[in-house]
């Protein structure tokens, strides 16, 4: 079985990402999908309207969209049975009041939004295949939920001392489009917080982890780099005996999934081990006599963060071998 699929917003990093990941998929044959006019041409295009993906035999469109560009996108396709997997933020949040609050804008499609399937296939596998509109998760919450939401439904967090979520990222996470903010003079031999108290991920961590807004102290960072997310994440534990209980919660959640690796003996994962792949690795150290944990958490914020995710949700969807074209 080949599955045709379109990406719209292929010029973007997360877009551009998709379409090298799908390029050596043995299953996949690629469209890129113009969603507005550009200059020069790109072979192997259509437009993004449904009746272009219908001639195309195409099958599943991923939007590389900001979220007001997918509200408008995945109506039409949705309508006309073409999967779509969206890879901004429009159709994570459950209810349009939380959208709006930390998005600043309504939302212009709330029957999608209720309709939708958040894809974290370590957390929603048996939901994806039946999806018709999937939300690709944000790259700081897969990190997050990754490495808290096992640990919360254990009950070993210490939620009278709360939890804080030191996130640090490189620059390929805030797209493409040039701003002040990730302009090379800015960003060079610097560091930077961002977005205190309002980061638009925040809610998308607390929908998935268990947590609530008043446990939860999220700092987002600008580090000088091109791709990847480290975060690091404090804690007060109760009920662990050992850095071995710890481990042990991590193994019953995560044995057998391809891409979360657990390190062990209090090693530490960093950017390098990795960068352009779709692995999850989680490190911790526990200090039994004080009760202080610390887990670190890396993933490329292009590959499980976002174009990587999206395909193994698309394997997920079709059928195919979860981990076809990511290794």
């Amino acid at each position: 079985m080949t599955v045709h699929a379109g990406i719209v917003g292929f010029r973007g990093y997360s877009g551009m990402e998709l379409h090298k990941i799908l390029s050596r998929h043995p299953r996949v044959e690629t469209w890129l999908m113009e969603h507005r006019e550009e200059e020069g041409s790109v072979e192997h295009r259509t437009t993004a309207t449904p009746e272009a993906a219908r001639q195309a035999a195409i099958q599943v469109v991923f939007l590389a969209t900001p979220a007001e560009v997918s509200m408008e996108l995945a109506a039409d396709f949705v309508s006309s049975g073409i999967k779509v997997i969206d890879l901004s933020g429009a159709f994570r949040l459950r209810d349009v009041e939380t959208f709006s609050k930390w998005y600043g804008e309504p939302h212009t499609q709330p029957a999608l939004l209720a309709d939708a399937v958040y894809g974290l296939p370590e957390f929603y596998r048996d939901r994806i295949p039946g999806a018709a509109l999937l939300a690709n998760p944000g790259c700081y919450p897969t990190a997050a939920n990754l490495a808290l939401r096992p640990l919360v439904h254990a009950g070993v967090i210490d939620l009278n001392c709360g939890v804080v979520c030191d996130a640090k990222s490189g620059a390929s996470g805030a797209g493409r489009k040039p701003s002040l903010k990730t302009h090379f003079c800015e960003v060079t031999e610097n560091f930077s917080a961002y977005s205190v108290f309002s980061h638009r991920h925040v809610p998308e961590v607390l929908q998935n982890s268990g947590l609530e807004e008043k446990d939860f102290s999220f700092t987002a960072q600008l580090i000088p780099t091109f791709r990847g997310i480290l975060e690091t994440i404090y804690f007060r534990a109760l009920n662990l005996a050992s850095a071995d209980d710890l481990l042990g919660i991590y193994e019953a959640a995560y044995s057998g999934e391809a891409f979360v690796r657990l390190y062990k003996r209090s090693q530490l994962p960093d950017l390098a081990a990795v960068s352009h792949t779709n692995y999850c690795d989680i490190g911790f150290k526990y200090d039994a006599g004080t009760g202080r944990a610390v887990v670190v958490v890396a993933i490329d914020n292009l590959g499980k963060g976002a174009a990587g995710q999206a395909v193994q949700n698309m394997n997920l969807m079709f059928g195919f071998p979860e981990a076809e074209g990511l290794q």
